[in-house]
């Protein structure tokens, strides 16, 4: 294919890449919004978290099977239409002031998401020159990254500004007190809408583009079943390092607002704005790893880059004041590699089992839905959110050892069961 005719395709792709990060940055706003609108503990908020990541679970051999069946532009463009769908859904689950309604629309915003990721990453890699997909992949991946900065700052504008006080709720009446909520969560209608709208533009640029085929490399059997493909001994430690890492992350941005509005006193407009920063850091930090591992060895980094995040935990557990705030955005900078990381490392020298291995750590990314409910429960249970922070400490610490050891390839003998790999 030549650069003409698959530039206007490469700059379709990346715009997904975008969208679906501004997605999953809108989370941390609707977290602490949801929280008070319909008097929920930090537990019941981080469902939020377990309806997107659970989808992620689910969805990710549909995804794969649609791609294979199907092609990518099909794919892509079911799950542009699904994340609309689901977007769409916030303005009933608003109607209806349920918070099972949001939920269900979120579950469905990630089945999107999901068959969005497993299509856009490969196509994004294969659109061009062979000798350049690293770059290519990274420079769409930094638009996530531009993602991270921008949904908090113009999420948090857009809903948490149009909320009411815990002073001015608590003189109101029952009945005033129930409406003043309602019409505070009807705040996500216009945001979501405007998603939708845009999700079924981008729909339709893609039914209307012509998207190069992308010729599947040959030479090395296929894979017998999913199974098969965790004899991959260092498979199997990224499957687990993923789940890990996924886990922290979503509990340190999707959390942020609540640790910082206890752990520093600031307000939820402006926790939000830190958010931003935190996305700004990842970003930064995504580059600059880039450009180190040209120098260092991919392993090393990963492995550094936790045992510090380790250091900054404790500190985020422990400390008081502004200085808790810049320790997240400092773990924000120190996560920017892990996630592209830990899957080259964990699909490297797959061969036949490639594309089953590639699902497996797209499966554990439920991490996010099942750490940050841990998360909550410690928050809750010492009446300390700061506490929560040992969650993402252990996940660091299981990245960490992927990055020393984990990473390794090594093939579990046919007769041995998965068990004896880890």
């Amino acid at each position: 294919m030549t650069k003409n005719t698959s530039l206007f395709p490469f700059i379709l792709i990346t715009s997904l890449f975008f969208l679906w990060g501004f997605a999953h940055n809108l989370d941390p706003i609707l977290i602490p919004h949801l929280k008070k609108s319909f008097t929920l503990t930090t537990v019941e908020a981080t469902l939020v978290d377990s309806a997107v990541f659970i989808a992620y679970f689910l969805m990710a051999l549909p995804a794969g099977f649609i791609m294979k069946k199907y092609g990518y532009k099909t794919g892509i463009i079911t799950g542009l239409l699904i994340f609309a769908f689901g977007s769409y859904l916030f303005i009933p689950a608003a109607n209806t002031q349920q918070y099972a309604f949001f939920l269900v629309a979120l579950f469905i915003i990630a089945c999107g998401l999901t068959i969005l990721e497993t299509a856009a990453n490969p196509y994004a890699s294969s659109l061009g020159d062979p000798a350049t997909s690293t770059q290519r992949l990274n420079f769409a991946q930094s638009f996530n990254g531009l993602a991270t900065t921008l949904a908090p700052v113009i999420g948090g504008r857009i809903i948490l500004t149009k909320g009411y006080t815990t002073s001015q709720l608590s003189v109101m009446t029952e009945q005033g007190r129930k409406l003043a909520l309602a019409a505070e969560a009807s705040s996500v209608k216009v945001p979501y809408f405007i998603l939708g709208s845009v999700l079924v533009i981008i729909a339709i640029l893609f039914a209307f583009t012509r998207l190069p085929r992308i010729q599947q490399h040959e030479g090395h059997a296929a894979s017998k079943n999913i199974f098969h493909a965790l004899k991959h001994r260092h498979l199997a430690w990224g499957v687990a390092a993923q789940f890990f890492y996924v886990g922290a992350q979503v509990c340190v941005f999707s959390l942020f607002i609540l640790y910082a509005t206890k752990a520093a006193g600031l307000s939820e407009v402006k926790a939000a704005d830190y958010v931003g920063l935190c996305g700004l850091a990842f970003l930064i930090g995504r580059f600059i790893g880039t450009f180190l591992m040209r120098y260092y060895s991919s392993t090393n980094l990963l492995a550094i880059y936790a045992g510090i995040n380790i250091l900054l935990c404790t500190v985020a557990i422990w400390g008081h004041g502004m200085i808790t705030i810049y320790t997240i955005i400092g773990i924000c900078f120190f996560m920017s590699i892990m996630f592209p990381t830990i899957f080259a490392l964990g699909i490297k020298e797959l061969k036949g089992d490639t594309e089953f291995g590639s699902s497996l750590i797209i499966m554990s990314i439920v991490g996010g839905a099942v750490l940050p409910r841990v998360f909550g429960y410690i928050s809750d249970a010492t009446g300390n959110i700061q506490y929560g922070y040992a969650v993402p400490l252990l996940c660091f610490a299981v990245v960490a050892f992927f990055g020393l050891k984990g990473y390794r390839v090594k093939v579990r003998p046919e007769s041995l069961p998965v068990s004896a790999i880890l």
